[in-house]
């Protein structure tokens, strides 16, 4: 499989923000920020498994990036990525890429 298309960017985007749409001018939106700094709204769970409601929360960014965060921890940090990072790990995931992940 090519895994280099997966090296988009390597890892959570960590460029300087433009700003969610609810967010002050000015303030900038980096990884590992405070997910309560992005605001409560807009946070979506794609999927949850029986483990009690305790998963992955997803925030799409109005520069198109997007936020994850645990939603155990909603004030905790929430890391940033790209829309190439979220959609090749998605698409990767999708491919089986990430199975080693349930052994």
């Amino acid at each position: 499989m090519d895994r280099d298309r997966h090296r988009a960017g390597t890892g959570p985007a960590s460029r300087p923000d433009t700003r969610a749409d609810s967010r002050p001018p000015g303030t900038r939106i980096y990884n590992g920020m405070p997910a309560r700094e992005l605001g409560a709204e807009g946070w979506h769970k794609p999927w949850s498994g029986g483990n009690g409601g305790n998963c992955l929360e997803a925030m799409k960014l109005a520069d198109g990036r997007v936020a994850v965060r645990q939603s155990s921890d909603p004030d905790g940090p929430a890391l940033i990525y790209t829309d190439g990072e979220i959609r090749a790990f998605i698409q990767g995931a999708k491919a089986g890429e990430a199975d080693f992940l349930l052994s």
